[in-house]
């Protein structure tokens, strides 16, 4: 593995750890659903961003 791969994918599981985190320990308050939807959606375009990023170069 590359440090570029090393890189981008230690950056996914930090946003995959941020995914349980923050919805169990800031949006606790937030009483509607769709708090924690939006932040997973987000997360999860970031993360195939990130994955695009990772495979573009594999031949």
């Amino acid at each position: 593995m590359s440090k570029k791969e090393i890189l981008w994918g230690s950056i996914c599981l930090c946003l995959v750890v941020l995914a349980y985190i923050i919805p169990y320990l800031f949006l606790t308050n937030v009483t509607v659903w769709y708090g924690s939807f939006l932040l997973w959606v987000a997360l999860a375009l970031f993360i195939i961003v990130i994955n695009y990023i990772l495979t573009k170069d594999w031949k």
